[in-house]
């Protein structure tokens, strides 16, 4: 897609899609980002990393700007039966030359949408402390909870903190939770009806 921003829902994988999304991680893991790998992240690690992220508790969108893939942000559907309610945000990402653009904000607004129209009254998520993502989270109405010290390991070896945020979000409707097993090889999935 040509001409702006157009965030897109991922329900299945497309090869250009995937090698997108896999030149994405590797680019913001090189910049530094705090997003569960080190660098140099290499081709077959981020290749395995997307495969095997779709499922039916994982929303995943993506932000084309002119034609690429520039972003990417995640919603964790809590699943057990005292969690129905809440979801978590994770991998927010967006290209380093295309930062300050508004695309990550477009992209947290998408998945918050997506967690009412869930259900879900609650969101967390946690990034790393002195990270530019804090301002953001703040200005979008999340609270700090805590911090936990030497959280993560960075590039250099040293350890960091995190940042525990949530949101409580307005709107959200009442959800009944009901745990099912598919008929198809005994898995067990979750089914919510509003």
């Amino acid at each position: 897609m040509a001409n702006g921003l157009h965030i897109v829902e991922v329900t299945e994988w497309n090869p250009e899609d995937l090698n997108s999304l896999c030149s994405l991680l590797i680019e913001v893991v090189a910049d530094g980002a705090s997003i569960g790998f080190l660098p140099p992240l290499n081709d077959a690690d981020a290749k395995l990393y997307w495969e095997h992220l779709l499922e039916p508790s994982v929303r995943l969108w993506t932000a084309d700007y002119d034609g690429e893939i520039v972003g990417t942000v995640q919603l964790h559907l809590t699943m057990k039966q005292n969690g129905a309610h809440r979801a978590e945000i994770a991998k927010l990402m967006v290209h380093p030359q295309k930062r300050r653009l508004g695309i990550a904000r477009q992209l947290m607004d998408v998945a918050e949408r997506a967690a009412v129209e869930a259900g879900r009254s609650l969101l967390v998520l946690d990034t790393r402390a002195g990270d530019p993502s804090n301002t953001l989270y703040r200005s979008l109405g999340f609270v700090e909870v805590g911090r936990i010290p030497q959280y993560a390991r960075s590039a250099d070896g040293q350890f960091d903190e995190t940042v525990i945020y949530y949101k409580l979000l307005a709107g959200s409707r009442e959800i009944d939770f009901h745990r099912t097993i598919s008929s198809t090889g005994g898995r067990a999935h979750d089914s919510i009806e509003g």
